[in-house]
C-alpha cells in the first residue's frame, strides 16, 4: 500500500470519499511525521495538534452525513504570515512572538470553509524579508534535500514541510519570488497569482503593492486544488479585484492528447539565459523547454530590456512600503515591549531594536531614507517610474508570445550561512522580482537536478542532488493557463514525484 504521505491531493480526496482512511487517521499520520522529522528541518513554528485532531473529527462527521466538500479532511500547513484566530501568528519575528490573532485571515477562513485541517504554522524569513528562511527569530529552516542548504525564502517553511512530506500542500506568500524560489529549491510546484487574485486581508503586510498569497504543492494539479480555495474577490481587501474565478482543476484537461500545447508560443528572454546563470540550471531549463516543444509549443526569442533595473527598483519600493507598514509595531498596542522604558522615545527605540532582526531593521532604514524629504523624488519616485517601464516591457513581450519561460533562480539551493552579504542574496532574485513589480502571475516547477554531487556520496546518503526550477510567467489572470502548461509537462516527466531523502526517511548528513 502506498504511504499516505505519498498520495496526491486527488488521491487523498478519493481515499477519504471511499473510506480507505479517515481524516483523523490521515491527520494523525502527518502530525506523527512532524513530531519525528521536523526537529531536523525546523519547518514549523507552531504545530496545532489538538485543534487539528478536532477539525479532523469534524471533517469525518461531515463526510458521514453527506455535507463534505471535495477537500474536506485533507491536512494543510499555513505560512505564519496569515492571522489565525486563537493561534500565535508571529511572522517569524520576536516582535510578534506573543501575538495571538483575534481573527482569521480570509485565506484561513476559505481553507476552513473548504474543510481543510490545519496542521500548524510554518517558519519563514522575518516579516517575509529574505530569500533563504535564515532570518527567522525561530532559527533557520533546513532544506530536506540537503540539511546544510537553505530551502529558499521567505516561504521556506511551507516549501520544506511539503518537500519532507510533513503536509500535502501549504499556503505561502510571494513579494519578490517567495513562493517560486522556495518551490525551485525544494523540488516543488509553486504558483504566484496575479496581484489582487487572492485576498490579502489578515495577511501581515511587508510591501502592500507587491505581496500576494498562493499555493505550494508537489504538482500543478495539487496547486490547482488549493488555488480553487484561495482565489476570489474579498470586500475586506481594497486590493482584491472582482474578477471571475476559473475552474483551475477542470482547466488542467488537455484538448489534444498527442500535442496538448499545440499553438502555444513560449517567449525566451535573451536577458534570462546570459552570464550569471549556473550551467546546470541552464541545462535543465533547456531540457524542459525541449519537452515543451515536443508537446507542441513554439519557442520565440524576446527581449525584456528592463531586467537589470528590476532589483534596484524593487529594493527601493519594497523597503519604502515596509518602513510604512512596520511603523505600527511600536511597543504600545501589541507585540514586543521592552522592559522598564525611561520615556516614550525609549519605549519606541528599545522595543523596535529588540523586536526586529537585522534584515528587517536594514530594510526599514533603507525605506525610511528613500521616503525622506529631499530623497523621495530622487529614489522612490524614480523607482516607481522604472516599475511602469518594467510593466510595459512585459505587456509588449506578450504581443509576441503567450507565456515567458526561464529559470526560477540562477543557482540551486546554496549553503546555510553562505551569503552573508545582503546584496549577494538580493541578486538571487533577478528572475522573480520583475513579476511582482508588474503584478503578473508566474509558476515554478521542478525540471531536474544539478550535478554538484558524486554518485558515491549519493549512494551513501551523504548528500543528494539539488532540484532546479523552471519559471513560466503569464499575462494577467492567466493562472489557469500556467497550471495547465505545467500539468501537461508533468504528465510526460516525473521530476515532481521525486522525494528528498528526509521524505523517504533516509536520514542525511548536514
Amino acid at each position: 500500500m502506498t504511504e499516505l504521505h505519498h498520495l496526491s491531493i486527488r488521491e487523498l480526496s478519493a481515499g477519504l470519499t471511499s473510506k480507505q482512511f479517515s481524516s483523523l487517521e490521515l491527520t494523525q499520520h502527518f502530525l506523527t511525521r512532524i513530531d519525528r522529522i521536523d526537529t531536523q528541518i525546523n519547518s514549523f513554528i507552531s504545530v496545532t495538534h489538538e485543534s487539528a485532531l478536532a477539525s479532523a473529527q469534524q471533517a469525518d462527521a461531515a463526510r458521514a452525513n453527506g455535507t463534505a466538500g471535495l477537500l474536506t479532511g485533507i491536512p494543510i500547513a499555513h505560512k505564519d504570515i496569515f492571522c489565525t484566530q486563537g493561534v500565535r501568528t508571529s511572522c517569524g519575528s520576536k516582535m510578534l512572538d506573543n501575538f495571538i490573532a483575534p481573527y482569521n485571515a480570509t485565506v484561513i477562513s476559505q481553507c476552513n470553509d473548504a474543510g481543510l485541517v490545519m496542521l500548524g504554522k510554518t517558519n519563514m524569513d522575518e516579516f517575509a524579508m529574505g530569500s533563504s528562511s535564515e532570518s527567522s527569530f525561530y532559527g533557520a529552516t533546513h532544506n530536506p534535500w540537503q540539511l546544510g542548504r537553505v530551502p529558499g525564502g521567505s516561504s521556506g517553511g511551507s516549501a520544506a514541510a511539503v518537500a519532507a512530506d510533513l503536509a500535502p500542500f501549504a499556503t505561502a506568500t510571494d513579494t519578490g519570488g517567495s513562493i517560486r524560489q522556495p518551490a525551485a529549491f525544494c523540488g516543488l510546484t509553486g504558483l504566484k497569482p496575479t496581484y489582487g487574485r487572492v485576498s490579502r486581508f489578515g495577511m501581515i503586510a511587508y510591501a502592500s503593492s507587491l505581496d500576494q498569497g498562493g499555493p505550494i504543492g508537489r504538482s500543478a494539479e495539487d496547486c490547482a486544488y488549493l488555488m480553487q480555495v484561495m482565489a476570489g474577490h474579498d470586500a475586506k481587501d481594497s486590493t482584491s479585484v472582482e474578477q471571475p474565478i476559473d475552474d483551475y482543476v477542470a482547466g488542467l484537461a488537455a484538448t489534444n492528447a498527442d500535442k496538448p500545447l499545440q499553438g502555444l508560443r513560449i517567449g525566451l528572454p535573451h536577458e534570462y539565459l546570459k552570464d550569471g546563470l549556473d550551467t546546470d540550471v541552464k541545462a535543465r531549463v533547456e531540457e524542459a523547454l525541449q519537452v515543451l516543444e515536443n508537446l507542441g509549443a513554439t519557442l520565440v526569442w524576446i527581449n525584456l530590456t528592463t531586467t537589470d533595473a528590476a532589483i534596484p527598483a524593487y529594493y527601493l519600493i519594497a523597503p519604502a512600503e515596509a518602513s510604512s507598514n512596520l511603523s505600527r509595531y511600536d511597543g504600545v498596542r501589541f507585540g514586543h515591549r521592552c522592559e522598564n522604558p525611561k520615556d516614550l522615545m525609549d519605549l519606541y527605540t528599545r522595543s523596535r531594536t529588540e523586536g526586529f532582526g537585522d534584515e528587517v531593521q536594514r530594510r526599514i532604514l533603507v525605506g525610511t531614507y528613500a521616503l525622506s524629504a529631499g530623497y523621495y523624488d530622487a529614489y522612490y519616485l524614480k523607482a516607481q517610474k522604472v516599475r511602469r517601464l518594467i510593466q510595459n516591457d512585459f505587456v509588449k513581450a506578450f504581443e509576441q508570445c503567450d507565456v515567458i519561460a526561464g529559470p526560477t533562480a540562477p543557482t540551486a539551493a546554496y549553503g546555510i550561512g553562505a551569503k552573508q552579504d545582503p546584496v549577494a542574496m538580493y541578486l538571487g532574485d533577478i528572475y522573480t522580482i520583475a513579476v511582482n513589480l508588474a503584478g503578473l502571475p508566474a509558476i515554478s516547477a521542478p525540471v531536474g537536478f544539478d550535478t554538484s554531487y558524486s554518485d558515491q556520496d549519493n549512494a551513501q546518503n551523504q548528500c543528494s542532488p539539488l532540484p532546479v526550477g523552471l519559471q513560466l510567467i503569464g499575462p494577467y489572470w492567466s493562472e489557469s493557463k500556467l497550471l495547465n502548461i505545467i500539468h501537461q509537462y508533468q504528465q510526460h516527466t516525473d521530476w515532481h514525484t521525486k522525494r528528498a531523502p528526509l521524505a523517504l526517511d533516509a536520514g542525511v548528513k548536514a
